[in-house]
């Protein structure tokens, strides 16, 4: 099986540069904005995209992420309409791979079946849900990854070498390094420690591995960039759509402008980063 993200990452380790992965809020601020912004990210640079599905209990997002998810939540965001957004942006572009993120409470309300079904139709090729550990495996990862669609695991700086080979036992697509421990928008991990975890991980597995958690600014992506396959940015991008919206939600510029704006910056980063591989 070869999906949207293999071809990805076979397109950009040819151009010997990283991927540069995008996160967005699904419904954030707005159903009609948050299309706007997704249908921006490709035209900006953005390799990846990963769509988070609102939800009103998450664990590992910072205070900026959960901020947007609670705006989507009361702008009426739901599942269904989360991935009818995926459905809208293939209607312009079906080579951008897309990733769902978020936790299993809302899959698991709306049907494993179901969702799947639906997610496939709707041109998803990815999942992360980071609250199921690879001991439930039976519960979305099989199915998904039986389905076509890659299930994406995330190591962290306490996945050691001897839970690192069950943590990717059913990965695919590619492996998602946070690279501190906390919670989402930190402050960015020391850059040494990030190459060497790459490459503790890459001892493991041939799959692509990415590292998000605190990048912020073209020269973040850069140095990332330089030992990573691909670098993801998801605060700094939900920053740049909260800083344009007043004190009761009301826009005072285009967060898909703001964005794009950003993203661009960040997609001359990466491409500024040269692989060692390459």
């Amino acid at each position: 099986m070869t999906t949207r993200i293999d071809r990805r990452f076979e397109k950009v380790k040819a151009e010997g540069r990283p991927a540069l992965v995008t996160y967005f809020m699904g419904g954030d601020p707005d159903y009609d904005t948050s299309l706007a912004i997704m249908k921006a990210l490709p035209k900006a640079g953005s390799d990846v995209i990963e769509m988070g599905m609102p939800f009103s209990d998450p664990m590992a997002d910072g205070p900026a992420i959960q901020a947007a998810g609670l705006r989507a939540l009361k702008g009426g965001q739901t599942l269904e309409k989360t991935l009818r957004l995926a459905r809208e942006f293939r209607t312009g572009d079906n080579e951008t791979p897309i990733v769902l993120m978020g936790y299993y409470n809302p899959i698991y309300i709306y049907g494993v079946d179901r969702f799947l079904t639906d997610a496939i139709d709707a041109g998803i090729d990815g999942l992360i849900v980071v609250d199921l550990p690879p001991e439930m495996d039976e519960e979305l990862c099989i199915p998904a990854l039986k389905a076509g669609v890659n299930f994406i695991r995330l190591a962290t700086p306490t996945t050691d070498d001897k839970r690192l080979p069950k943590v990717l036992q059913n990965t695919s697509g590619f492996v998602y390094y946070v690279s501190m421990t906390g919670i989402t928008g930190s402050a960015l991990a020391d850059t040494g420690a990030v190459a060497e975890a790459v490459k503790r991980i890459k001892g493991h597995t041939d799959l692509p591995v990415c590292v998000g958690f605190g990048v912020k600014t073209a020269e973040q992506a850069r140095v990332i960039g330089a030992s990573a396959d691909g670098v993801v940015v998801g605060t700094a991008i939900v920053n740049a759509v909260a800083n344009v919206l007043g004190p009761k939600g009301e826009k005072t510029a285009e967060p898909a402008e703001a964005v794009a704006t950003l993203v661009n910056g960040l997609s001359q980063g990466v491409r500024a980063a040269r692989l060692a591989s390459a």
